[in-house]
């Protein structure tokens, strides 16, 4: 799987898919915002785009900022998987997205892990 950027900002945005153990690992980078949604999205499908990969751990480490577009894109990348019998994890998310997603719920309804290692071995 490839690094995915948004060409007119690939400074402030990138998303790397990677399968660890059988688990696709989805590290982000920058800021999730409504331009690079539809990007975090696609990051989030199988290669086809039809069918979700049945468990997805989400990176945060390295964003800095999110808004509501990121939060509904991992709410309906939870149903998908949830539907096929799977799950999403978030992982390492630094303390000002961390308050978001206690604000809105998030945090309620897809488990969250302080590391990667953490989310994979839960």
């Amino acid at each position: 799987m490839s690094n995915i950027q948004k060409e007119d900002r690939p400074d402030r945005f990138s998303v790397k898919p990677e399968v660890v153990d059988g688990v696709l690992v989805v590290t982000v980078q920058g800021e999730i915002d409504y331009a690079v949604k539809d990007l975090l999205s696609q990051a989030l499908l199988s290669e086809d785009g039809t069918v979700p990969p049945p468990r997805i751990v989400a990176d945060l480490s390295g964003v800095t900022f999110m808004d509501s577009s990121g939060i509904n894109v991992f709410i309906s990348a939870h149903h998908r998987v949830s539907k096929a019998q799977g799950w999403l994890r978030i992982a390492g998310v630094q303390e000002s997205v961390v308050r978001l997603l206690h604000l809105v719920g998030i945090d309620q309804i897809i488990d969250c892990h302080p590391t990667v290692e953490q989310a994979l071995s839960t």
